[in-house]
């Protein structure tokens, strides 16, 4: 039986309905005159690249700082990191009166802030500024994130549900302003519409913000929310220059939330209506699926030369001018007979490798020293070729997928020979001349022992404090293989250990089958406490009965819920207790070190934001690889 003063389960019964009255008291004076709010009315209409705007001073500053002191005194956070955030996010605000009577007689004022911002009155105020049409009172929803030095949100849009308005209330240091060099901005990014090739219309967000907005005491910046146009971020809390007595911790505190559109039973109801929003939010993510075709960059495959070769006793080994070509650039080691069976034989149970030291000592120095004069350059770039003009080079696009210089390898191989004089560099040699060659396919699939159709080939470079890519899930029915070496010249990576006093290869680390017992496949790798990103990882997308194999539940504090290709939230995988976690395969950025993942449709892989505080930027050649079985290996599968 309950207890007389235990609130029932949905809190509703002591949530408090205040009247406007009130509700002006507990803002700013002036702030409901219809000067002010023609003034904000007429901002919010001419704002860009979409509708929004800013209020200072909206609270009481008394009230506000009651806030503060109680969340600080009274709310506990967890931090959570996922391939989209990195945050301390406390648990649902918005629904206190769950809470015993005790527990709410410590929390007065944030109790007041709730119903002021949910008041008829601010609802009716914001409405008018948006023009977004009636917000409900019953439907509130709003948490506190905290972002300390390393913590960042990316980009996405905040579609989830019956979202309308998006709005973020800051509660900093009020007695020490927040400088914009500190970061933990609130940043918009414009939307193209261009035509694709079937003539439809679409909207793409482009790669660079074009507003950005630094928090500030007491400061109320919001958007009405729409599907594929109101893409947004938070920009890195930075830990350069950070003076902890100086600048109070640089802790950038607020509490956010959404105005949703009414409820049933409340006034401006329109029945249908959610699913109507559910239906247009699922189109525009169809439509998204149809700008793919202006995403970069695109797979640009090539047949491989070696396929359908007529089979003969050096099909199954390396050529003495096979080995010659290889030996150029490759640790001697990975050439011998007896390697090449041995790391067969770990694919073959483990579907993945790690190679430490995969490049030869003479090239690899070669190698570093230019990557580490490039990594002092003030505007980073990656640069073509210079003797091929097919070798494409540019920005990887749109954000809310991913980031990060790229450029593409000269496919297929110049029939002229390669020049070796300068300005060829031995970036060039790894790119355009190793990885495209039929001697490099040839290898992998030897050490693999699968049959490699066709490939894809580029480079990337994450820029420190810019870079990344989101989970996306891989849909193809075929597996692929994806090779990817690491040439990361810096340190501090989380991946410290002298390449002296290990292995050179690994199969499944000492941690795979206590991680994922159900797919030791992968190898998962355990990661420092303090990191700066960087990081490859694969995680379990959908299993075949249709659940999240892994996965917590999105995030519905932060916007970035379940996007588009993601079956499972990318995992809270930082804070997960549980032994399954869903992590597959995980490699810290290093230096020349290569993985090599035979990846299943659904599986999901992103690369971690590269912090602003990591010591240089990640580098790395990857090759993605099309796959044929043989009858014998299908039956194996």
């Amino acid at each position: 039986m309950k207890r007389k003063n235990e609130a029932p389960a949905n809190g509703r019964s002591k949530k408090r309905a205040i009247s406007d009255d009130e509700a002006h008291k507990n803002f700013r004076k002036g702030l409901f005159d219809t000067k002010v709010l023609s003034s904000y009315t007429n901002y919010y209409a001419a704002s860009q690249p979409y509708k929004h705007a800013v209020i200072q001073d909206l609270v009481n500053d008394e009230l506000l700082r009651n806030v503060r002191n109680e969340i600080r005194e009274h709310i506990s956070f967890t931090p959570k990191e996922t391939d989209i955030y990195k945050i301390h996010q406390s648990g649902d605000l918005a629904n206190l009166d769950g809470l015993d009577d005790a527990a709410l007689r410590r929390l007065p004022s944030l109790l007041t802030l709730r119903d002021s911002l949910y008041s008829s009155a601010f609802r009716k105020y914001l409405s008018s500024v948006t023009g977004a049409g009636p917000l409900s009172g019953v439907k509130t929803d709003m948490a506190v994130n905290v972002y300390t030095p390393g913590c960042h949100l990316l980009c996405h849009d905040d579609v989830i549900g019956s979202r309308r308005v998006s709005w973020i209330l800051y509660l900093l240091d009020p007695d020490k302003p927040w400088k914009p060099e500190w970061g933990g901005a609130l940043r918009l990014y414009p939307t193209n519409l261009l035509q694709t090739s079937q003539g439809e219309e679409v909207r793409v967000p482009q790669p660079e913000f074009t507003v950005s907005i630094p928090p500030a005491w007491n400061q109320l910046s919001f958007f009405t929310v729409q599907p594929g146009e109101s893409f947004h971020d938070v920009e890195e809390v930075y830990k350069e220059g950070l003076n902890e007595a100086v600048d109070g911790g640089r802790i950038r505190m607020a509490i956010s939330g959404w105005f949703h559109i009414p409820q049933e039973g409340e006034e401006g109801y329109e029945e249908g209506l959610e699913e109507k929003l559910a239906e247009k939010s699922s189109l525009a993510q169809l439509q998204g699926g149809k700008a793919d075709q202006f995403d970069e960059p695109q797979q640009h495959w090539e047949k491989n030369p070696n396929w359908n070769e007529e089979e003969d006793e050096e099909d199954d080994e390396l050529t003495a001018d096979q080995i010659d070509f290889l030996i150029k650039y490759m640790n001697p080691s990975y050439l011998t007979p007896d390697t090449v069976e041995e790391l067969a034989g770990m694919f073959s149970d483990e579907s993945s490798l790690r190679l430490a030291e995969f490049l030869s000592d003479k090239f690899s120095a070669k190698l570093r020293g230019y990557l580490e004069a490039k990594d002092h350059e003030q505007n980073p770039t990656l640069e073509p070729n210079p003797c091929y003009k097919s070798s494409k080079v540019g920005i990887a696009r749109p954000p809310h997928k991913h980031r990060y210089l790229y450029r593409e390898a000269v496919q297929p191989l110049p029939t002229t020979p390669y020049p070796e004089v300068e300005p060829m560099t031995p970036y060039d040699d790894l790119i355009d001349i190793l990885f495209p060659h039929p001697a490099f396919s040839k290898w992998i699939g030897l050490v693999t022992g699968i049959t490699l159709t066709k490939s894809n080939i580029f480079a990337r470079r994450f820029r420190r404090g810019v870079d990344y890519t989101l989970a996306t899930a891989y849909e193809e029915e075929d597996p692929q293989l994806e090779v990817c070496l690491n040439i990361t010249p810096t340190k501090g990576w989380g991946d410290e250990e002298d390449d002296g006093d290990e292995d050179m290869t690994e199969g499944n680390g000492s941690s795979s089958k206590s991680k994922s017992k159900s797919r030791s496949k992968y190898a998962p790798v355990e990661k420092p406490e303090e990191e700066v990103g960087g990081y490859e990882m694969y995680m379990a997308g959908e299993d075949d009965d249709g659940t999240d194999a892994g996965a917590a539940e999105p995030s519905t504090h932060t916007g970035a819920g379940q996007r588009r290709k993601t079956k499972a939230d990318p995992a809270v995988y930082k804070s997960a207790t549980d032994e399954d976690d869903g992590i597959l395969f995980s490699q810290p950025a290093g230096w020349n070190k290569m993985s090599i993942v035979l990846r299943d449709r659904g599986v999901l892989r992103f690369t971690k934001y590269v912090s602003q505080a990591a010591k240089g930027d990640r580098w790395d050649v990857c090759a993605e690889f099309g796959v044929e079985f043989g009858e014998d290996e299908d039956d194996e599968d």
